[in-house]
């Protein structure tokens, strides 16, 4: 298949991965790329061989560029993909889709009227680790799924980060902020939410940058800090769910799945073991083996000889998302990080804020389907 011309916009940090993954993924070609300030897309077109760097608007029109990965600060992720979709773009976005439902509802209908397909990370669902525990869902495993809880705990970024200020404001805190790693990773498993309640607060009004070059300075604290909520999905299944800057160590798990017949454990064995990566260690318990094993097992080993998945995505495979897309597009069939899921985790994620903003319960009018799995020789199958 002839792969999709790609324009990168937005040559920040974040950029380089997906330069380096566009590169190994023979659905995607990245022909242009483009940033707020041209020298920056300059070098990083010199630096990965792209052949051309432009400002924004010379991105959005090029006839050349089929689909725009849209790697810009959260705040203009809708300006921007709104701008790309109406230039007859395709759309594949950093999270969140957007800030608002209101922006997020729009995205979606102008991608619909057009006819043009709208994907969003995060995609780390798509990962070895997260592909592994659906297989044992699936199968099984652990029974009818029962319930589940996350957890995304951290004393906040003020400690290892150069600029915070941020993760403190508006639009972030850490449900908008690592709450749809964890979110996302909920909704592909169990399927959508209907309804949420929650509780918050706000430990601190200011935190002190740790971490140079700011270290010192403070920052005003805009946002609920600590966030504990419930989900309830249509299946039945109950979540909990704890997102936290407030907490300053923690060993419980950051995801665990309950079933009729045992549970699935992702473990705390590392800060940045959770569903923001693709790769990482699951544990299983079943009523027959009263000890955690590890999974996926090497083959021919008991009954989990055919767990191994998606080997090779247990690095930081960031791009695989809209790999998929563009194999979706040539073959119609949904792509599977796709604007419905991410409309719906932003609707969740806003729900849970809002709930323990006002109290009560908040109910989620949006719904989604479970992205199929991925297969395990993607993309040979496609």
């Amino acid at each position: 298949m002839k792969p999709l011309a790609v324009g990168l916009l937005g040559c920040g940090d974040v950029s380089d991965i997906y330069f380096r993954n566009c590169a190994r993924f023979d659905a995607v070609e990245v022909v242009a790329c483009a940033s707020l300030h041209l020298e920056k897309a300059r070098a990083r077109a010199k630096e990965y061989e792209i052949p051309r760097a432009c400002t924004i608007g010379e991105l959005l029109r090029a006839p050349e560029v089929e689909a725009i990965l849209n790697l810009t600060s959260p705040r203009v992720h809708a300006e921007l993909s709104l701008a790309a979709l109406q230039n007859g773009k395709h759309v594949y976005t950093e999270k969140p889709l957007a800030m608002s439902l209101s922006d997020g509802n729009r995205l979606v209908e102008e991608a619909r009227r057009r006819g043009l397909r709208l994907g969003s990370a995060p995609e780390t669902f798509l990962g070895a680790r997260l592909q592994a525990c659906r297989k044992a869902i699936d199968s099984g495993l652990i029974g009818e799924p029962v319930g589940a809880s996350a957890f995304v705990v951290s004393p906040g970024h003020e400690w290892h980060h150069p600029n915070p200020a941020f993760f403190y404001k508006e639009g972030a805190g850490p449900v908008l902020d690592m709450g749809p790693y964890y979110l996302t990773a909920l909704v592909a498993l169990l399927g959508p939410v209907r309804r949420v309640s929650g509780f918050s607060r706000t430990t601190f009004p200011q935190r002190t940058i740790q971490t140079p070059p700011l270290k010192g300075q403070r920052v005003d604290v805009d946002v609920a800090t600590h966030v504990a909520g419930t989900l309830e999905f249509a299946s039945g299944a109950i979540a909990t769910m704890v997102a936290s800057f407030d907490v300053w160590d923690s060993e419980l798990p950051r995801i665990e799945v309950y079933g009729t017949e045992g549970t699935l454990c992702i473990p705390d064995r590392d800060p940045i073991q959770g569903p923001n990566v693709f790769g990482g260690s699951v544990l299983v318990r079943t009523r027959e083996r009263s000890r955690w094993r590890g999974i996926p097992r090497p083959k021919g080993l008991e009954e989990w000889d055919s767990l191994p998945v998606g080997i090779a995505f247990s690095e930081n495979s960031r791009g695989l998302g809209l790999a998929d897309m563009s194999y979706a597009i040539a073959n119609k069939r949904p792509h599977r990080a796709n604007d419905r899921l991410a409309f719906h985790v932003l609707e969740i994620a806003l729900a849970l804020l809002e709930a323990a903003e006002r109290g009560g319960t908040k109910e989620i009018s949006s719904t989604c389907e479970r992205p199929e799995p991925l297969p395990e020789d993607f993309p040979a199958r496609e």
